[in-house]
């Protein structure tokens, strides 16, 4: 097994959300592989969480058996010692952040600290947080004023201290925070089960936050600077999914022009190419949408029901089987794959409410069947519930490989490209964002000539016109082709003189639409002449649409905004107005919410609203300032039963709506109220 395929295996068995360690970062850090397995180690871990679980799960848990058991393996495990390892009394009172408006301070459990006898001595590398064993890590804390998740106060907690690493741990979930002031924050799990089951992540827990990456390695190969590294290398990963993302919608564009065409163009009649780019854009966006809400527990992947006939996580795989058992190109005389997505699109939108399958009805735009009606086969202007559908024969090997452009990342790494699956619940919003925003710098156009897209850089592979190419005399070409392409002149001069195989000659003209002629002209700069995923040359005949650079985006000012950004203008932005003393300039501790009928009469306008990133934000921020005045309310009201959602006490209506005792679903009602009232 080669390095990069070793690191790709461990990192798909932890979950990662936000900026983690890059590939190509792992395996110039790890170029042999992580730190060797100790079995004997493993021995003394598997005793001690066994005895760990036994008590926990009995009749009286003892919370000092809970803490000896952290102590244990940040001790034995981590490795470290008292020089580094502080808890208690020996932890500056420093380390510490005072959330005023709610009245609480956060502080670390233990601390891990540049030893005795460095330059920084004393400095805190690393700190770490215990929560009981009942409590989820990514859940509001119970019986708080603030209700944030240990997860996010650990964050706060970082940024408060001018740290980068925590750790905060429940006894099971192990939960690293990356939290560089400024940047987005990275949060990674372990698991001790897993720990002891594959022990490949075992090896990469203690190879990454053991004492030795803190202080047994140069200063260049620490965790810290490893994850700074990795900053660029996330971006290349956002650049390949954007990329793979594109050449997906351009092979959805071919292929439906290509129905089109075998309909003597009577398909995508009254249709522009822009209407026709934005719908294929629209699929694609709505995989994205799809695969972040199943891999999230949005969905209801898990239901056999659904993964079998619905789940767009599962048909890859199931589509993948059946091409590595007899072949990727039998998946083109099949179209049942094509017409499962307009199912899953339609069940999303319209809501399924059957026995043995309830799916809520999520409406929305970019569901709407009749807004492409096309992709279903029927006309403009009918209805997806009145006019029955006639889907358009998109064969499963088209479906494929939309998938897998947005499953399995092609990373180049050591020279080699190495396939990654890519985690959608590890997906970030600003990634997706940047994504869609990279979309929205293409269009569809329609030949009026032969085009030919030609091979180049990633940013620089145009299409251009067959004429043209034809019309430069051979002096001129190189230089001409080196200007569009970015390419070498060496890399050019070998390709304009390639000879192409038998097989390569049949996909040409395949690609030519066996005509003839043109395969004749097209064959001189074949070399030239890039391939789209299904691994035929990107010939654009006369009359049919092709993706190329386009400059909506520029024209119409669109850019993604990241949440870095919007969190900190909404919290400053909304701070005056929804506490009393902001205005007046008191100190926090001094601040007083105002009442959850005073919360719901702000009216929050966006006047340059694109991808609504800061009303997103502002739905969010509202709605936990909500939940936390609806709370005041219950306690000034001790016994009685208050309901949303002005927080009034309940008069024994039926039509009241009484506040759920859970939390995760008071803030969902919080934010659907926040949504309706506030905009």
């Amino acid at each position: 097994m080669s390095t990069a395929r070793h690191h790709a295996e461990w990192l798909s068995l932890v979950e990662a959300s936000g900026p983690f360690l890059s590939l190509p970062v792992l395996v110039k850090a790890f170029p042999n592989g992580l730190d060797a397995h100790d079995p004997e180690h493993l021995k003394l871990l598997r005793l001690a969480c066994e005895e760990w679980q036994d008590n926990q799960l009995g009749a009286r848990p003892d919370s000092a058996i809970h803490r000896a058991w952290v102590d244990f393996v940040l001790r034995q495990t981590l490795e470290f010692t008292d020089e580094v390892l502080l808890s208690g009394q020996r932890i500056s009172t420093g380390l510490a952040a005072t959330i005023a408006e709610h009245g609480e301070t956060l502080r670390p459990d233990w601390v891990v600290v540049n030893p005795t006898g460095t330059p920084d001595a004393g400095t805190p590398r690393l700190l770490v947080q215990i929560v009981p064993p009942e409590q989820d890590l990514e859940k509001p804390l119970k019986d708080r004023r603030w209700k944030a998740s240990p997860a996010t106060r650990m964050m706060e907690l970082l940024h408060a201290c001018n740290v980068r690493l925590g750790l905060v741990t429940n006894g099971e979930h192990w939960l690293l925070v990356n939290a560089p002031r400024g940047e987005t924050t990275g949060f990674i799990s372990w698991y001790g089960v897993l720990w002891l089951e594959e022990h490949i992540t075992l090896r990469a827990f203690r190879s990454l936050l053991g004492v030795q990456r803190f202080f047994g390695v140069d200063d260049s190969q620490t965790l810290e600077t490893l994850l700074k590294e990795s900053v660029t290398d996330q971006q290349e990963v956002t650049d390949q999914l954007g990329y793979q993302v594109r050449k997906a919608v351009e092979v959805l564009v071919e292929a439906l022009d290509r129905i089109d065409q075998d309909r003597n163009r009577t398909l995508l009649q009254g249709i522009s190419e822009t209407q026709l780019y934005e719908a294929a854009l629209t699929v694609m966006m709505r995989l994205v949408f799809l695969f972040s809400a199943e891999e999230r527990g949005l969905l209801l992947l898990g239901d056999p029901l659904y993964d079998q006939y619905y789940a767009v996580s599962t048909l890859r795989e199931q589509l993948q089987q059946r091409a590595d058992k007899e072949g990727e190109e039998v998946l083109e005389r099949r179209y049942d794959a094509w017409c499962r997505l307009l199912a899953t699109f339609r069940a999303v939108y319209g809501g399924v409410q059957h026995d043995t399958l309830q799916l809520p009805a999520y409406g929305g735009s970019l569901f709407d069947p009749d807004r492409f009606p096309f992709l279903e086969g029927r006309m403009t202007g009918t209805s997806w519930e009145a006019t029955p559908a006639d889907p358009i024969p998109v064969n499963n090997r088209i479906v494929l490989h939309l998938l897998e452009a947005l499953q399995v990342l092609q990373l180049k790494v050591a020279g080699a490209v190495e396939p990654r699956r890519l985690s959608f619940r590890a997906l970030d919003i600003e990634q997706i964002g940047h994504v869609y925003e990279g979309l929205l710098d293409h269009t569809a156009v329609k030949a009026t000539s032969p085009v030919l897209g030609l091979m180049g850089t990633r940013y620089q592979e145009p299409e251009v016109a067959l004429a043209r190419l034809e019309g430069i005399e051979n002096g001129e070409l190189v230089k001409f082709l080196k200007a569009e392409t970015g390419r070498s002149q060496s890399a050019l001069q070998k390709a304009l003189q390639q000879e192409l195989t038998p097989h390569e000659e049949q996909r040409l003209l395949t690609a030519c639409n066996n005509d003839q002629e043109l395969f004749n002209r097209v064959l001189p700069f074949a070399g030239l002449v890039r391939l789209d995923t299904l691994g035929y040359p990107v010939v654009i005949p006369t009359g049919s649409v092709y993706v190329t650079q386009g400059s909506d985006r520029r024209e119409t000012g669109t850019h993604y905004t990241p949440r870095s950004l919007t969190e900190e203008i909404v919290q400053y932005t909304l701070e005056p107005l929804v506490y009393e003393g902001v205005a007046e300039g008191k100190p926090k501790e001094q601040w007083k919410l105002k009442s959850a009928a005073d919360l719901l009469k702000l009216k929050i306008c966006d006047m340059a609203m694109g991808s609504g990133a800061f009303l997103v934000q502002t739905c969010r921020y509202l709605a936990e300032r909500l939940v936390e005045a609806w709370e005041n309310a219950e306690k000034a009201n001790p016994g009685k039963v208050v309901t949303a959602p002005e927080g009034t006490l309940s008069k024994s209506r039926p039509e009241e709506c009484v506040i759920p005792k859970d939390a995760d679903e008071r803030l969902m009602v919080a934010r659907r109220i926040i949504a309706d009232r506030c905009y």
